[in-house]
């Protein structure tokens, strides 16, 4: 448990200026606040550069100075990471950056307004774990993954796109809620020449699939993932194998769905069978595709959008939740695209 020192409210006014605050924090428990803080102090590292406020641990203690709202939504992630620790959960450097946006997502202190707020971001149970959504654009696609029987889910790396699929799909199995789960990805060469593949189908495809494997590995008990590939009730092949098929009572995922033509979508879509759920995961802006081919997920996200019953959530360089660094590599990229596309633009006008 989390006490304020200071009193209630235990915002104190600096002389220099009335809208700065000091907040002080204590913590009951010694060892927690040790993780709560971070090697090094580095979880408050990140608190300090995210929020804009200076903290100052001592032993269980922790002083927050700076603006007003900032202090208060420092004191939300404070306190919300404790919670988290205290009730048996490890803490990563994505758990504290998931905080963070939901302190500011929900404002301050001072303009909160209790019928719009929730306590937290939308949650996966499984059986090993609990996967929580760390950004407001995985709390949509979460809450869309649960009230929808297809799904899109576009945006760059790092935003947590496949591994949320697979998190819900493995929820919806855990559940009996589906029998089986397909994954699939299609089988293109990522400016690559890798030759021919030797081995038995599930050899050729693995190096195509090897993040979904990860993926599931993470999230399910290891001899339950190779008890369950071996029985058929978790399926991974590349898109190629799904024609012809009607997939029912099913969880089935496409990945890196840029990668499709409008046929291969097409044909994909339409193997929705009944009880079953569809998830389709892609970037848009890393097509593999021979020069002048339309991507498919491209045209779908176009006709599909406005469909009943199908959801679609985007996710930007502010969703991705890797090393801090991989956020401004992917906005790098994006400024220099649209510039890119900027100067063609006034190229072909002239």
């Amino acid at each position: 448990m989390a006490r304020r020192t200071s009193g209630t409210p235990a915002l104190i006014p600096s002389a220099d200026d009335a809208t700065d605050t000091q907040l002080v924090l204590a913590f009951d428990d010694n060892r927690l606040a040790t993780a709560l803080f971070g090697q090094y102090g580095q979880n408050l590292a990140l608190i300090e550069r995210r929020l804009g406020v200076t903290a100052d641990s001592r032993g269980n203690h922790v002083t927050l100075d700076g603006p007003r709202d900032a202090c208060e939504q420092a004191r939300h992630v404070l306190e919300s990471l404790y919670e988290q620790l205290a009730a048996g959960h490890d803490l990563g450097q994505g758990d504290v950056e998931g905080a963070i946006r939901l302190a500011r997502s929900q404002g301050s202190l001072f303009d909160f307004d209790p019928g719009a707020s929730r306590a937290s971001f939308e949650s996966i149970d499984l059986r090993k774990r609990t996967v929580r959504a760390r950004t407001a654009a995985q709390d949509a696609y979460i809450r869309a993954l649960k009230r929808n029987a297809l799904v899109f889910g576009a945006g760059p790396a790092g935003t947590g796109k496949t591994w949320l699929a697979v998190a819900h799909a493995i929820a919806l199995f855990e559940r009996k809620e589906v029998d089986r789960i397909v994954l699939s990805r299609p089988a293109v060469e990522a400016g690559e020449r890798l030759g021919f593949l030797p081995g038995d189908m599930r050899e050729k495809v693995d190096p195509y699939l090897r993040p979904i494997y990860d993926a599931l590995f993470d999230l399910m008990d290891a001899r339950i993932v190779e008890r369950a590939l071996q029985t058929g009730e978790i399926e991974i092949a590349p898109l190629a194998f799904m024609r012809g098929r009607t997939l029912a009572n099913a969880c089935v995922i496409l990945d890196e769905a840029q990668n499709t033509t409008s046929m291969q979508m097409k044909m994909f879509l339409t193997r929705l069978g009944e009880n079953a759920r569809m998830i389709v995961t892609g970037d848009p802006s890393q097509v593999d595709l021979p020069p002048g081919q339309t991507s498919g997920l491209a045209e779908a996200l176009k006709l599909l959008a406005d469909v009943e019953g199908i959801g679609v959530v985007g996710f930007s360089a502010e969703d991705v939740i890797r090393h801090e660094l991989v956020a401004r590599i992917v906005a790098a990229y994006d400024r220099a695209g649209t510039s890119g596309r900027k100067r063609e633009r006034e190229t072909g006008a002239s």
